[in-house]
């Protein structure tokens, strides 16, 4: 169970995220305030992580081959695993890292400050509704993002061996 204050804070804020004062501030301003964070807590804090599961997400980059790092929100799937949106605040363009993921799907995530290797793979079709609903179900009105940007916003499912998982459930 989530915290009351923090569903609270989701409610009031989810609306928001969702303007598009916030979608125009939103990707200059959060990645200055997650650098901050970062240097601040030697990278133990990721500010979205204050509202929602979140995590850095570190890829190889699918043209360059070189290390690339994106801050993400990410949804429990229920079985160990994390599902992650690529929204990009509602871009019309997918986001780099869905396609560093796709050309090169072992990864390594940061959790709560901890490094954790990962496998991504593409959430089918079949099963897309049912992994927007459980991030709806974190963050209430977040496909929108999906209708705004007016294409198929790709999402991952990334797994990993650790035990315990980092991504179960916050309580």
């Amino acid at each position: 169970m989530t915290h009351p204050i923090r569903r609270l804070l989701r409610r009031v804020l989810a609306p928001v995220s969702r303007t598009r004062a916030f979608r125009r501030i939103g990707p200059k301003a959060m990645p200055v305030a997650e650098r901050i964070a970062t240097r601040l807590t030697g990278g133990r804090l990721v500010v979205s992580g204050i509202l929602v599961p979140s995590l850095v997400l570190h890829t190889t980059g699918a043209k360059s081959g070189h290390p690339r790092a994106s801050e993400l929100m990410f949804t429990p799937d229920g079985d160990g695993g994390a599902i992650v949106a690529g929204t990009s605040f509602a871009r019309s363009a997918h986001p780099g890292w869905t396609a560093n993921l796709a050309a090169h799907p072992d990864a390594e995530a940061v959790v709560r400050g901890l490094r954790y290797p990962v496998h991504a793979t593409r959430i089918p079709e079949a099963e897309r509704d049912a992994a927007w609903a459980r991030i709806e179900a974190q963050w209430p009105g977040y496909r929108q993002y999906e209708r705004d940007a007016g294409r198929t916003v790709r999402l991952f499912r990334l797994t990993t061996d650790a035990v315990p998982s980092p991504f179960r459930e916050r309580r």
